[in-house]
């Protein structure tokens, strides 16, 4: 019999992680031994239980999962992390995708494709939903890319806090900097997006599918 996948489900809501949870242990295949519901427990989890797989969300309080990547994979770069999010904007997928995930799959595509995306990134393999990996092809063809997808991980992370309505101290004390280092990231932010207030910067935001209106 071969060797058991071992899972780590990351997602702040209950019910999804139990219905994904339901989903993989009709497979014979997987094995989820631990569940998260920040990127703050997941980082600890994944230090604890050393899973093949993290299966983790992008969209939760304090330290959100594309901050928990970040850490994850400076702890340990042979990390497996497969994105599974809401966010079908290119802008979320390629910042997890240049953290360093091996996966990003909508969570309304569900079903085989987990399956199918677990097995593969357990193996060394990338695995995108098709939505996704048809927006990465024709924005690469396109050529006239979205500054968004100039900033870094870390800035991405601070114009995402920052358009939900967060301060420079909370943002400081959510991805552990100070807040000078908040500040200077904002300044960058703004001159790598052109833009100058607060209201541009929240119109940025759902122009990008960072923020829903």
């Amino acid at each position: 019999m071969s060797k058991k996948i071992k899972i780590i489900l990351v997602d702040d809501h209950a019910v999804v992680r139990a219905g994904v949870r339901r989903l993989l242990e009709q497979e014979s295949l997987f094995d989820v031994i631990g569940e998260a519901e920040s990127g703050e427990k997941a980082y600890q989890l994944f230090g604890e239980l050393n899973p093949d797989v993290m299966v983790m969300d992008l969209s939760m309080p304090g330290m959100g999962g594309l901050e928990a990547i970040r850490r994850i994979l400076m702890r340990d770069e042979k990390a497996k992390i497969l994105v599974l999010s809401m966010h079908e904007d290119l802008s979320f997928a390629n910042q997890a995708l240049k953290l360093g995930a091996k996966g990003y799959l909508i969570k309304n595509t569900l079903g085989d494709d987990l399956v199918k995306a677990i097995e593969a990134i357990s193996q060394g393999e990338i695995f995108l939903s098709d939505e996704i990996a048809k927006k990465i092809a024709v924005s690469s063809i396109d050529g006239g890319q979205d500054p968004i997808h100039d900033l870094s991980a870390r800035e991405f992370e601070i114009f995402r806090l920052l358009a939900e309505g967060f301060k420079v101290d909370a943002i400081a004390t959510t991805l552990n900097i100070s807040s000078k280092t908040v500040s200077n990231y904002q300044t960058m932010i703004k001159q790598k997006l052109n833009i100058h207030t607060p209201v541009e910067l929240i119109r940025y935001a759902i122009k990008a599918g960072v923020l829903k209106n």
